[in-house]
């Protein structure tokens, strides 16, 4: 007996919610179907509004390589949804582009955790994720995400992974001992002049300004220390670096042989054989990354891509591309031995080794701190 049009209808939705058809293919099907049979079905409207593509902005390099190739390539494949990506080197340079665009013009930002969090709530940027579409954030670690949620109880982000800013030294110049002794000095020492590196950010040099002063870097109390010891790292230093290609290639090239240094791309100098050693000392600054969906974003389409990304297959194979270890509990899912090898992974899944930055102080404190930071940078 032949079906009539509403009843394939029917059934084209029944195997949706059965999981048998994915959601892209289930709307691409049924507008058309329903479209050329002059029908019209409680769905029609989502089907024939979906999208075609999503729009990613990321970290580019090996980070966003990892994720290109074990997550949207896998996401474009399943779904037929194109993610198309674009790079930036500082967080700062993403949220200038949003604010002088329209809404939706961003979409997904791989983004720098609470402190830039704080950032686009009060810029009026973020969104409200429907959680329920994201059942995969029931394996994402709890102490990360609360402090995105004390911010805002309805989430805009969902944390993906995290790291540390720590020390990288060539092995070749520097012992393992006298990293260890010298911690944070070591980025001030007139032994290596003119072979010293650093990120090109204010919360970098401060934090770690803080640390060779012997200072808690979410409670300072001398900033003219501060200011000074980043006036003496500058001055010794062959470059501030901007992104994490540099930083890989003047530790590769050997042209620094000591600098502050993000512990995924450190891991992966290592990986390639570089006599690269990465050391925390006690204090370093560590941090977490979101996917933030911003507002005027196609939510459902955002949220299936998160959710793909958030799976425990993806997520490990995304964590052993980019050197970063995942947000997932490792108490709710069996991580490798590679990834419980990574700088900075926790064990536990508690954070409580980690020392984050409070976002609320830093928010307080960003715009003085940046200014002076500004003039330090050109000379002053």
């Amino acid at each position: 007996m032949k079906l009539s049009s509403t009843k394939r209808l029917e059934r084209l939705h029944e195997r949706y919610m059965n999981g048998d058809l994915s959601r892209r293919t289930f709307l691409g099907l049924t507008a058309a179907a329903a479209a050329s049979a002059g029908l019209s079905m409680p769905w029609m409207g989502r089907a024939l509004a979906a999208v075609a593509e999503v729009r990613f902005d990321g970290w580019g390099g090996t980070v966003q390589d990892a994720i290109d190739k074990y997550a949207f390539q896998p996401y474009t494949k399943k779904t037929g949804i194109k993610v198309v990506q674009g790079t930036f080197g500082d967080e700062n340079e993403i949220i200038t582009k949003v604010k002088t665009s329209n809404p939706g013009d961003f979409q997904v930002v791989h983004s720098s955790g609470v402190n830039y969090y704080i950032k686009y709530v009060n810029a009026g940027m973020t969104s409200e994720i429907n959680e329920a579409n994201i059942p995969n954030m029931a394996n994402v670690l709890q102490p990360m995400i609360e402090p995105f949620r004390k911010l805002t109880p309805k989430l805009s982000a969902v944390p993906y992974d995290y790291g540390t800013t720590g020390i990288a030294y060539n092995t070749t110049v520097i012992s393992p001992e006298e990293a260890k002794e010298k911690g944070a000095a070591l980025l001030a020492d007139k032994k290596y002049a003119g072979k010293i590196g650093g990120y090109a950010d204010m919360t970098t040099r401060v934090w770690y300004a803080a640390l060779a002063t012997g200072q808690d870097p979410n409670k300072l109390e001398d900033m003219d220390a501060i200011w000074a010891k980043v006036r003496e790292t500058r001055d010794l230093a062959k470059k501030f670096w901007g992104s994490g290609a540099e930083l890989m290639d003047l530790l590769s090239k050997g042209e620094i042989v000591v600098t502050d240094a993000w512990s995924g791309r450190v891991a992966s100098l290592q990986e390639q054989g570089h006599p690269i050693g990465y050391l925390d000392p006690n204090g370093s600054y560590a941090w977490m990354e979101d996917m933030l969906i911003l507002k005027g974003s196609p939510m459902p389409e955002c949220e299936e891509l998160v959710n793909f990304m958030l799976d425990p297959a993806t997520s490990i194979a995304v964590a052993e591309g980019q050197s970063y270890p995942p947000s997932l509990d490792p108490n709710k899912v069996k991580l490798t031995e590679k990834i419980e090898k990574l700088p900075a992974y926790d064990p536990t899944g508690t954070m409580k080794a980690l020392t984050f930055a409070d976002p609320v102080y830093w928010a307080d404190n960003e715009d003085a701190w940046n200014k002076q930071w500004d003039r330090i940078s050109k000379g002053a």
